[in-house]
């Protein structure tokens, strides 16, 4: 619930801590409405959202995610999470609600309202809000254990600021192998095979890696299963829904695949 989490908050548009009193208020008097959902937008005005997943992204990730498909993969993150965690790209906040077994509550944060509005439902320990990761979090410095940040923009310097001293990132991206049974007869989009560099770019002197693993996880999945998977990655935005739905019929009724995943732990420098 947001209430559990609104002392972590912080004004997207001066900084100032927020206080939670049917509305979200900063002492400069900044207010942000509550959806009746749950969740809270603290989007600035000039947020870019154009890359948010839509309403059909978000379904098609909920069903997936919610079939258990890549239950492996919330296992491990749940063994790295404890203490107060920040979901950083959080989509329907189904990875956290996972890591609250170990955790003791939760904030998700993600750009797409309609992921916001599943993930604000995810679990009674878990708040969420709209938020750009690419500008200032909204979030208080010092104020969380453990960001993990799964498939999601990586904001170094922000990470660095919201982490207490000792806190550590769990980073989760997709291995040059991941779904590629799929890519090609899909159409859908390739991993970039720089993907480990750039991530060490993106958090630059802020963070020491201090662990990783690869996990890969065997998928045995229906014409619709590999459509709805499709459905939720970022291939979506560029190949239609209907199209999808053809492609993978063609493959049969059983399609094999693996999930490819590198699951790196840094500590804050």
């Amino acid at each position: 619930m947001l209430e559990d989490v609104a002392d972590l908050l912080a004004c997207p548009l001066c900084a100032g801590s927020l206080t939670l009193d049917g509305v979200l208020r900063c002492p400069s008097g900044h207010s942000f409405d509550v959806a009746r959902q749950g969740y809270a937008s603290l989007l600035r005005g000039d947020a870019h959202t154009g890359t948010a997943d839509t309403a059909a992204m978000v379904t098609a990730r909920a069903a997936f995610l919610d079939a258990g498909h890549y239950a492996p993969l919330a296992a491990v993150l749940t063994e790295l999470c404890e203490g107060t965690i920040l979901d950083a790209g959080a989509g329907t906040g189904h990875y956290l609600a996972a890591a609250m077994a170990a955790a003791d509550r939760g904030l998700a944060l993600d750009i797409s309202k309609f992921a916001m509005r599943r993930a604000a439902r995810a679990h009674p320990r878990v708040g969420a809000a709209v938020a750009d990761l690419w500008a200032d979090l909204p979030v208080r410095s010092g104020a969380v254990d453990v960001v993990i940040n799964v498939f999601a923009p990586r904001n170094g310097p922000e990470y660095h600021r919201v982490l207490r001293p000792g806190g550590r990132l769990v980073v989760v991206t997709p291995r040059p192998g991941h779904l590629a049974d799929l890519i090609g007869p899909l159409g859908l989009l390739s991993v970039d095979a720089r993907k480990d560099s750039r991530v060490a770019g993106a958090l630059g002197d802020a963070f020491t890696l201090s662990g990783e693993r690869d996990l890969t996880v065997p998928l045995e999945l229906t014409s619709a299963e590999a459509a709805t998977l499709a459905g939720m990655t970022p291939s979506a935005h560029h190949v239609p829904a209907d199209v999808l739905a053809a492609r993978t019929a063609e493959l049969g009724p059983v399609i094999e695949a693996e999930a490819s995943f590198r699951v790196a732990l840094y500590a804050r420098a």
